[in-house]
C-alpha cells in the first residue's frame, strides 16, 4: 500500500509468475496462435496435398499442446500462482480465473477429441513425421462426425476465449497499466512469487 505521507509513491508491482509458468505460457501461446489458423485453413482447402499438410501440422501441434498442457498443470500444482494483485478488483480476478480454467480444460480436451476424430475418420496421427500415435478407435463415420463436430465447436469457443484473454492482457498493459500483464511477461528482472 502506498504511504499517503509520501507524494507520488508508486504501489509495489504485483508478484510475477515463476519462470517455468511464464515460459510454458508463451510457448503454448505461440502454438495455440499457430494451431487455430491451421485448423480453420485446413477445413477450407480442397482435398489434396496442401490440405493433408495442414492436417498433419494441426495434429502435430495439437499433440504438442496436449503434452505441454499436462506439464503446465503439473507446474501450476507444484508452483501455485501468485496471489491476486491488491489493485485488481475481485470480480475481474474471478472472471480471469474462469477464463484461465476454461482454457486449461479446452487445451486438455481438444487434442484428444481431434485425435479421436482423425482415427474414426480413418487417419492416423503422425507427430511431425517423427512417430505415429496409436489409434484410439477404429474407422467409424458416425464417431468421426461426432468427435469432429465437438472439436469444431470447441475450436470456436477457444478462439473466443483466446481473443478475450489477449484483449484483457492488452487492456491491463496498455490502458490500465496496473502491473497485471507484467506478471506474465518473459523478463528476468521481475520479483517472482
Amino acid at each position: 500500500m502506498p504511504n499517503p505521507e509520501i507524494p507520488n509513491q508508486t504501489p509495489p508491482a504485483p508478484a510475477a509468475y515463476g519462470r517455468p509458468a511464464r515460459a510454458l505460457h508463451w510457448i503454448m501461446a505461440l502454438l495455440v496462435l499457430a494451431v487455430i489458423p491451421a485448423g480453420f485453413t485446413m477445413m477450407n482447402l480442397p482435398s489434396g496435398p496442401a490440405q493433408d499438410w495442414f492436417f498433419d501440422l494441426h495434429r502435430s501441434i495439437g499433440f504438442t499442446i496436449l503434452c505441454l498442457a499436462v506439464l503446465r498443470v503439473v507446474v501450476r500444482i507444484l508452483n501455485p500462482p501468485p496471489p491476486r494483485p491488491a489493485n485488481l478488483p475481485f470480480a475481474l480476478w474471478l472472471g480471469a480465473e474462469v477464463v484461465h480454467y476454461a482454457l486449461y480444460v479446452l487445451l486438455l480436451v481438444m487434442p484428444p477429441l481431434g485425435w479421436l476424430a482423425s482415427n474414426a475418420f480413418g487417419a492416423s496421427v503422425s507427430v511431425f513425421g517423427l512417430f505415429t500415435l496409436p489409434n484410439l478407435v477404429g474407422k467409424d463415420d458416425a464417431l468421426a462426425d461426432l468427435f469432429g463436430a465437438w472439436h469444431q465447436r470447441l475450436a470456436y469457443l477457444i478462439t473466443a476465449l483466446v481473443i478475450l484473454h489477449i484483449a484483457a492482457g492488452l487492456w491491463h498493459g496498455i490502458i490500465k497499466r496496473d502491473g497485471v500483464l507484467s506478471r506474465m511477461l518473459p523478463h528476468l528482472s521481475r520479483r517472482q512469487a
